[in-house]
C-alpha cells in the first residue's frame, strides 16, 4: 500500500516555555527526528505535517531540508489535537491507500514499530504502538479524590503513536467526529466510533512523549547513543 504520513506538531509547549518541536534534541529540532525517519522509509509516499499558524515557513523548511525527496506540505493546525490532525488527514492526496497519524513531540518512533503497525492494516482493521501499563491505575472521583477502583492492568495500555488504518477510514472517522462535536485525545478512539476495530501493536523500543524538561534530557541521551550505534556498525 502506498502510505502518507501525518505528524502533529502544532503544540505551543507551555510546560517547556517554547514550541517544543523545534527544541533541538541530539543536534536535530524535536519534530525532525520523525521527518528523518518517515523520510528513509520507501512505503512512505507522502508527508503532511500540522502546525500552529506562525510556524508553518520555518517547518516547510525543515521538511524541506530533512525530506527533500519525499512529497510533503505543512498545514495549519487547529486548536486542538484532533483538529489539528483532521486537517493534516484531510491533507492528504486521494493516492493514499493507507495512513498513519504521528505526534511531533515522539521524536524517538523508530521505522521498525511504524512497519509494525502497518502491516496489521486492511479493511475494516485498524492499528496503534502502546505498551503495556505496569502502574497500579486507581479511578479517582473528580472532586473528592476518593479512590472508587482500582483497575486491572493487565489489561490496560498506554496508547502512543502512530496510529494506522486504511486513508479512507480516517477520512470518515475525522469526519464523523466533527459533524458529531465529539472530542477525543486520539485517533484511534474516532475510529472506533465507526465500528473500525484497533489492534495494538507493542513497542519495542522507547516511543515517550517530550513534555517536561527531563523528557527532553531523556530523549537527548537516548538519540545521541543512537547515533554513536549507527556510526560504529556503518
Amino acid at each position: 500500500m502506498r502510505w502518507g504520513a501525518v505528524i502533529v506538531a502544532a503544540g505551543r509547549g507551555l510546560r517547556l516555555g517554547r514550541p517544543k518541536q523545534f527544541i533541538e534534541i541530539a543536534g536535530v529540532p524535536m519534530v525532525g527526528w520523525s521527518i528523518q525517519t518517515f523520510a528513509a522509509m520507501p512505503q512512505i509516499t507522502e508527508l503532511v505535517i500540522a502546525t500552529e499558524p506562525e510556524s508553518v515557513e520555518p517547518m516547510s523548511a525543515l521538511a524541506e531540508r530533512l525530506a527533500p525527496n519525499l512529497p510533503h506540505r505543512v498545514v495549519r493546525g487547529g486548536e486542538l489535537r484532533q483538529d489539528s490532525a483532521r486537517e493534516g488527514v484531510m491533507a492528504l492526496s486521494e493516492d493514499c491507500d493507507a495512513a498513519f497519524v504521528h505526534d511531533g513531540a515522539r521524536p524517538l518512533v523508530t521505522a521498525a514499530d511504524v512497519l509494525a503497525g502497518m502491516r496489521e492494516v486492511r479493511a475494516g482493521r485498524a492499528a496503534l504502538l502502546a505498551e503495556p501499563v505496569v502502574d497500579t491505575i486507581k479511578l479517582v472521583d473528580r472532586d473528592s479524590l476518593i479512590v472508587s477502583a482500582t483497575l486491572d492492568r493487565g489489561t490496560l495500555w498506554a496508547a502512543q503513536t502512530p496510529q494506522f488504518a486504511l486513508a479512507a477510514d480516517l477520512r470518515a472517522a475525522h469526519e464523523r467526529g466533527r459533524l458529531d462535536g465529539i472530542a477525543v485525545t486520539d485517533d484511534a478512539a474516532l475510529l472506533e466510533r465507526i465500528g473500525v476495530s484497533v489492534v495494538v501493536v507493542a513497542s519495542t523500543s522507547d516511543n515517550f512523549k517530550v513534555t517536561r524538561p527531563g523528557d527532553v534530557i531523556r530523549a537527548e541521551t537516548i538519540l545521541s547513543a543512537r547515533i554513536v550505534t549507527l556510526s560504529a556498525s556503518s
